[in-house]
């Protein structure tokens, strides 16, 4: 064990007051007037939409009610604390922030529904139409959306949202956050940090589509929710798609479409379904379909990889709605060698993942890329740099960047955002660091040990991490779920492991991340950043899912004055020899024992931490490209 670098790194001093403000080069470049107008939503999307990014009205109060002036312009969707905002203020558990801003509507179309779709909100928030109370939403990291059709009129119209966020003083989801940063941990964000747009339907629209690519059967799964808003239902008509989805299954959701309109009204529920798949530009299918569950087959598809990024191109119409999405034909799965070592196939191929660990944080934005081009950068770089797999880590980046990463083929491992009471430093920290193979003897049923005493937090996560699953489903990049990271509020993973089964059997999941493995899921799943570098072959798959994490302090483009990693050089030219040391001859030598996936720490250096192949601002890359041979 590098025992020097364990103590630096375990007794690292988070007390900092100062830091050097960096800016991407497309934050540098950042027009207002145009931020992140891209359609937000690839999955399912329309040719008509509005985005209501841009400067709105703000102001901070300590209660909760409205405020009678504003502090000024804050620029959405950059969360305040970020520079990016213009306002650059830590909102604390016991503030309220406002925001507000004028929702002009010229015409209110007949027989058409306006839809006001929020990509994600820090913590808890509540929505009001001209100062009346449309909807109010917990969770910070999944959208949601709301009917405002009979709240809005034609002309001026005021959108308001009233946000708190409690940050890591309470059981709520918060990933890496934390008010007073320091060494893992970063600046705590809160607000609207995701687009906020609107977009008018018919009356009877496509809610919502879950695509199931069936490889072993050359054919795909549609599961289309339709939704029928009628004169009579006022209440449901402001009903959310998000709200939905996180309480039903997409069947169970059908099923409540038909009770609420009766069996007569089924055919307005059930219509004609018009079905088109497209390969590069070329209409392969045409069919009607009068069931919104529908099996197509797909014969002589291609694969999705990285090495083929290969989609297919969908369109469904139902009346007067048409939606534009996409999909790819791709099977994960672990399967036994020639030798009988457990290897992850895609395809039904062995196949050597080679992948990065990414916090998705920006110096300038914090958990908001300040373009759609800075997105793309990331996802790119890291498959210029010989990784085709990206670990995202405790966080739920908007859809948008999983389009990039399955257009450009990059496999995706998501972890599901932590969240809990304070954690026990000594039982997730140094204990594991220092002591691996005692881990290992430790149950998570235990939950005061977890910081899971809260029965409704853990209710909360649970149904949060369903959530994550119903929005991330047609992503074909996404190959693998990882719910529980370093035993921060871990819980049942066992149990969770079989519900995200029940949820989705198309992809593997790594049931604990690092240590205090149940010995359930896919994977053997190991974090090292101390000890030898090793692997035993075991009934699962062994993974190295967090390890490297070398660093290197480049001075004018780091974020603190202080250095946290996990070892240090001085020089980009002794980091890169190290690494290229690591990956091509210690990996290698893993590989042939049975080791069947790498996650590297990290892509981008994050605040104090200066891991990363590139530097916070991604204006330096610290190392050369690799080349791990993954057949």
């Amino acid at each position: 064990m590098k025992l020097k670098d364990a103590i630096r790194t375990l007794l690292f001093k988070k007390k900092i007051n100062t830091h050097h403000q960096l800016y991407t080069s497309w934050g540098e470049q950042l027009n207002p007037e145009h931020v992140l107008e891209e359609y937000p939503r690839p999955q399912l999307k329309r040719e008509e939409y509005t985005i209501l990014n841009g400067y709105w009205n703000y102001c901070i109060t300590k209660n909760i009610h409205k405020p009678a002036y504003y502090d000024g312009k804050i620029l959405v969707p950059f969360s305040p604390e970020s520079v990016l905002s213009g306002v650059n203020r830590q909102i604390q558990p016991d503030e309220t922030l406002w925001y507000e801003r004028p929702l002009i509507i010229p015409e209110k179309p007949v027989g058409k529904r306006c839809i006001l779709h929020f990509g994600a909100v820090d913590q808890y928030c509540e929505v009001f139409i001209n100062y009346k109370k449309v909807i109010e939403h917990t969770g910070g990291y999944l959208p949601f959306s709301m009917d405002i059709t009979d709240y809005i009129k034609e002309e001026g119209n005021l959108l308001s949202v009233r946000v708190n966020d409690y940050s890591d003083t309470s059981y709520h989801s918060r990933g890496k956050q934390k008010l007073k940063r320091g060494g893992m941990f970063y600046t705590a964000q809160s607000g609207i940090w995701q687009t906020v747009w609107m977009e008018w339907v018919p009356d009877r629209y496509i809610e919502a589509l879950r695509i199931t690519p069936l490889v072993d059967q050359s054919a795909i799964h549609l599961d289309i929710s339709l939704r029928q808003v009628i004169e009579t239902d006022e209440k449901n008509s402001s009903d959310s798609l998000m709200d939905q989805i996180n309480s039903n299954h997409l069947e169970q959701i059908n099923q409540q479409n038909t009770k609420r309109t009766g069996e007569d009204s089924r055919k307005e529920i059930e219509p004609l379904i018009k079905i088109k798949i497209f390969a590069k530009g070329n209409n392969i299918v045409t069919l009607i379909s009068k069931s919104p569950n529908v099996t197509i087959p797909m014969k002589e598809f291609e694969y999705w990889s990285p090495e083929n990024p290969f989609l297919y191109d969908l369109e469904i119409t139902v009346g007067e709605d048409k939606i534009e999405s996409y999909f790819a034909m791709r099977k994960i799965e672990v399967k036994e060698d020639e030798e009988g070592i457990p290897r992850i196939s895609l395809n039904n191929e062995p196949y050597f993942q080679v992948g990065l660990l990414d916090q998705g944080y920006w110096p300038d934005g914090l958990y908001t890329a300040p373009s759609d081009e800075a997105m793309i950068f990331d996802i790119s770089q890291a498959k210029d740099l010989g990784f085709h797999m990206i670990r995202k880590h405790i966080k739920i980046e908007p859809l948008r960047w999983y389009y990039h990463c399955d257009r450009l083929g990059v496999l995706v491992w998501q972890d599901m955002v932590n969240g809990g009471g304070n954690y026990n430093d000594f039982l997730v920290g140094y204990l594991p660091t220092i002591f691996p193979w005692l881990a290992g003897c430790i149950k998570d049923h235990h939950y005061s040990w977890f910081a899971r005493k809260n029965v409704e937090g853990r209710k909360e996560w649970t149904q949060e991490c369903i959530d994550t699953i119903l929005l991330l489903y047609n992503s074909p990049c996404v190959v693998v779920w990882v719910p529980f990271n370093e035993a921060w509020g871990q819980f049942d993973s066992l149990q969770i492991t079989e519900l995200i089964r029940e949820h989705d059997f198309t992809r593997l999941v790594d049931h604990a991340s690092g240590w205090y493995d149940q010995r359930g899921g896919d994977f053997k799943s190991i974090h090292n950043y101390f000890h030898k570098l090793k692997v035993t072959p075991e009934k699962r798959a062994v993974i190295l899912s967090e390890f490297g994490g070398y660093a290197c302090y480049i001075p004018e483009h780091s974020y603190s004055w202080r250095i946290y990693g996990y070892r240090i050089y001085r020089t980009k030219e002794e980091l890169d020899e190290a690494y290229q040391n690591l990956m091509r001859k210690e990996i290698a030598c893993l590989r042939k024992k049975g080791l069947s996936a790498i996650v590297y720490t990290q892509l981008s250096d994050v605040e104090d931490e200066v891991n990363g192949l590139f530097t916070y601002d991604r204006k330096v890359c610290k190392v050369s490209r690799i080349e791990i041979n993954r057949y």
